[in-house]
Parts: C-alpha cells; sequence; structure tokens
C-alpha cells in the first residue's frame, strides 16, 4: 500500500473518470459527510460517481445534501457493476475491509484502484494508495485538505456542509483532544465558503431526539456503574429495553459520553447487546488512549474513541472487558482498589441525579 501526500493521491485518484464511495458499517456523520463532500466535489469536476453504503444513514443526517444520492446494497447485479467496474473504489472513514459489510466480497473483484481515505489507526495494506492521518480528527478534515489542495475555491454549500456536519460529530462539537487550531480554520473556511450557520447544523444533528429516545437515555443512566476506583465508568443497554420503549440502537448514539463526563472518569464504556453478542464503544480522555484496549477484543477506532464486538452473554463480557482495563490504560494504582463493588456513591451519586433533572427538566 502507497501512504501518499495530498498531492501525489490526488494525481492518482483524479486520473480515474468512474468512483465508487463507501464508507462503514452504522455509518456516523463522519462517514456520511466524507462520502457526501467527496463525491459532490468529484461530480463538480465531471467525474460519475456511485455512493454505495451496506447501512442506510441515521435520520438525523436524511437532511444533509446529496443524501437522496447515497444507494444502500441489496446485492443486486447493479449494486455489483458499480465496485468491479468503478475505475477508483474509494473507502472512506475504515480501513479494514471486514468493517464496510455487505460490499466486503465483491470489493476482493474490484478491477479499478483501490483508495483509503481515513484516520483511523492500524489500517489494512490491500489498498492500492492511501492518504491516512490518525492524528486527523475526522475523515471530513482530510477530504477537506485534499480538496483544498488542489482548489479550495470548488468549496460551495453542498460540500461544505456535509463536511462540516462530519467535524462536528467527530469532534463531540469541537470538544474532544484531535482538535486543534487547524481544525477550527478548517471549520471557519467551510463555514465561510459554503455560507453556513452552525444552528440549523447543531439542531439536526442533536436537538431532534425523540421523546422516547430521551427516556431511553434515562433508563440507561441508571445503569452507570464505576470500576477500579472510579476510573472506568460503564453503562449497559438491554435489548428488552429498546423493544420496551420501542427505540433502536441508532438512538443511543452518545450515551457513552455521559459516562466519559463523571468526574474522575479516564474511560468509559457502553455495553449493547443484541441478539449474537455484545457491541461495545469505548470513549477516553487525553492521553488514556483506548484503541488498544478496543484491538484485544478485535475491535479499533481512535485513540479516544475505539469500538469491538464480542459473542457471548452480557454479563460474561462485561466481567471480562472491564477486568482487563488496567492492561492497556494508564490507570492510576492507588485508585484501583476504591469502589471494588463499583457502587455510585457521594459526588458521583449527586452528578447523576443531577444529569437526570436536567433531562427532565
Amino acid at each position: 500500500m502507497d501512504r501518499l501526500s495530498p498531492d501525489a493521491f490526488l494525481s492518482r485518484l483524479l486520473a480515474h473518470d468512474t468512483f465508487c464511495l463507501t464508507c462503514h458499517i452504522r455509518p456516523d456523520g463522519d462517514a456520511i459527510g466524507s462520502e457526501l463532500g467527496l463525491a459532490g466535489w468529484l461530480r463538480k469536476l465531471g467525474k460519475t460517481v456511485t455512493v454505495l453504503n451496506s447501512d442506510p444513514a441515521p435520520d438525523n443526517l436524511a437532511w444533509l445534501p446529496g443524501h437522496d444520492t447515497i444507494r444502500v446494497w441489496e446485492g443486486s447485479i447493479a449494486d455489483r457493476e458499480a465496485i468491479v467496474n468503478a475505475q477508483a473504489f474509494v473507502i472512506l472513514d475504515v480501513n479494514n475491509r471486514d468493517r464496510i459489510g455487505e460490499l466486503a466480497e465483491t470489493s476482493k473483484g474490484a478491477r479499478g484502484e483501490t483508495f483509503v481515505i481515513d484516520h483511523h489507526t492500524d489500517p489494512e495494506t490491500w489498498f492500492d494508495g492511501a492518504f491516512i492521518d490518525d492524528r486527523a480528527s475526522s475523515t471530513c478534515e482530510l477530504v477537506y485538505r485534499l480538496i483544498a489542495a488542489h482548489d479550495a475555491s470548488a468549496i460551495d454549500a453542498d460540500i461544505a456542509q456535509p463536511i462540516y456536519t462530519g467535524l462536528v460529530t467527530d469532534t463531540g462539537s469541537f470538544r474532544f483532544s484531535s482538535v486543534t487550531p487547524d481544525v477550527h480554520r478548517v471549520a471557519a473556511d467551510l463555514l465561510e465558503r459554503g455560507d453556513l450557520s452552525p444552528d440549523p447544523i447543531h439542531d439536526a444533528l442533536y436537538s431532534t431526539r425523540r421523546l422516547a429516545a430521551i427516556r431511553f437515555l434515562a433508563r440507561v443512566l441508571d445503569t452507570l456503574t464505576m470500576a477500579h476506583g472510579g476510573q472506568i465508568a460503564h453503562l449497559t443497554i438491554r435489548t428488552r429495553l429498546m423493544q420496551e420503549l420501542e427505540v433502536s440502537s441508532d438512538e443511543a448514539e452518545g450515551f457513552v459520553n455521559y459516562a466519559l463526563s463523571v468526574e474522575g472518569v479516564k474511560a468509559a464504556v457502553l455495553f449493547l447487546e443484541n441478539s449474537k453478542g455484545v457491541k461495545m464503544s469505548f470513549r477516553s480522555r487525553g492521553d488514556v488512549h483506548v484503541n488498544k484496549w478496543a484491538q484485544h477484543f478485535k475491535g479499533g477506532g481512535h485513540r479516544n474513541a475505539s469500538g469491538a464486538f464480542v459473542p457471548g452473554k452480557m454479563e460474561v463480557v462485561r466481567k471480562r472487558v472491564i477486568s482487563s482495563a488496567p492492561r492497556f490504560l494508564d490507570l492510576d494504582p492507588e485508585r484501583l482498589e476504591a469502589d471494588a463493588h463499583g457502587a455510585i456513591t457521594g459526588s458521583n451519586a449527586d452528578l447523576l441525579h443531577a444529569m437526570k433533572a436536567r433531562m427532565s427538566g
């Protein structure tokens, strides 16, 4: 795999005329935003572009320009030909073949060049060309860099809006440690060139939750448990709770950050049960990196945000994951013996009560 500079990557990429773009399963704002931003720019250059994903985008991204051009894999001849016959097959916001879901097997027969644009760690090496920076805030930041290196004046509202959205979602509204002065400069340029206002974008992303989803969050917060002397916090979502409240797992997006917000917590995990096992979302602060922890369970991601899936029963998986934390995280040994039973006491109980009070009123 060739890791390329922006100019070298662009030279290889723009030599082609037909493109198929895809991203990871269960796409988020960065995945959809980077796809739509890149697709809009390529079409502006006269290229033919198909955006084809394994899963549909979440409802809170349906307002993005170009959203209606995204195709969801059905396994048809047209779907397979879109991949196999494209001169360039481009994977965004993921660097692992398995993580592109239903497209994975067909992607092995792609006749054109394969490219990856991504900011995750430990990429696979089957790509022909790669534009990768695992210290970037988002894949949308990398797409912006590519467009700006070619001609920033091409950025209009339809390109700026999805890219800015990906910046917002993958930086936690610009509060994560991946945010640098350069990231703010990128955001400012997108707002200016796209003539965008942040308010409606943030409202569409975060202020359109259903009442059932708010009640879902309140019930999940009741499961908040501390471990390793209050340095690890975790939340649990059972299938039966989602069935009872008639909510989907997509509506748990961002829940793990409530656990991370507890004072003294260095890393947090959300355990989400499904019929095959347990999906986990790992989050951490600053120099405490969770990607190696997730990789131990055959997952991966960013230094401060990763995921994994483990087959098995919730109680067994959760105990195994939480007990392993000190092997992979830089925890304070003097706090490891405290709160051994994971009870929420004192200031942490007060904080949880305050969180729920704010949500309910």
